[in-house]
């Protein structure tokens, strides 16, 4: 199983970007998706989640607006980031639990700039 992400770039504070992360592979069932960020010398953390049956949890930092959904049928996850600040950047990971063992995936990560 592999996951690729892409999306990222370099955006104005107060514009927009979707990053996508697309799972391939021998894939029989997704549990859950999350999207993590991480910032130069700061820890890794959970930016946004979605479960199998679409219940979704935010940090608060992004609350109202981001937006994390996820297509099944393509093994699709999606961040929708709107309204992005300074302080929004970082690399951002996509990460899915796949499977009756319930193992995690990463993907690459995709360099997410918010400045003037």
């Amino acid at each position: 199983v592999q996951l690729q992400a892409s999306g990222g770039g370099l955006v104005q504070p107060g514009g927009s970007l979707r990053l996508s992360c697309a799972a391939s592979g021998r894939i029989f069932s997704i549990n859950s998706m999350g999207w993590y960020r991480q910032a130069p010398g700061k820890q890794r953390d959970l930016v946004a989640g979605i479960g199998s049956g679409g219940s979704r949890n935010y940090a608060d930092a992004v609350k109202g607006r981001f937006a994390i959904s996820r297509d099944n049928a393509k093994n699709t996850v999606y961040l929708q980031m709107n309204s992005l600040k300074p302080e929004d950047t970082a690399v951002y990971y996509c990460s899915m639990n796949i499977g009756s063992d319930r193992k995690n995936y990463w993907g690459q990560g995709t360099l997410v700039t918010v400045s003037s």
